[in-house]
């Protein structure tokens, strides 16, 4: 149980500094900004969820 909450706390802090980094705009760059911040979000979600998944199916199999 333990290892799951690690994974949550450690899914929403990277999540969280990627979305700092990407408010942070650049003049050149900053058109570009919105959708890189959401291409990474998206891959953050996804990688937490199979991540998950494969924690619970890990775990289940003990």
């Amino acid at each position: 149980m333990g290892y799951i909450i690690t994974a949550l706390i450690a899914g929403v802090v990277i999540a969280g500094l990627t979305i700092f980094i990407g408010l942070q705009k650049d003049e050149k760059y900053g058109s570009s900004t919105k959708s890189n911040l959401t291409r990474l979000t998206a891959i953050y979600v996804v990688l937490i969820v199979f991540c998950l998944i494969g924690l619970g199916l890990y775990i289940g199999n003990l």
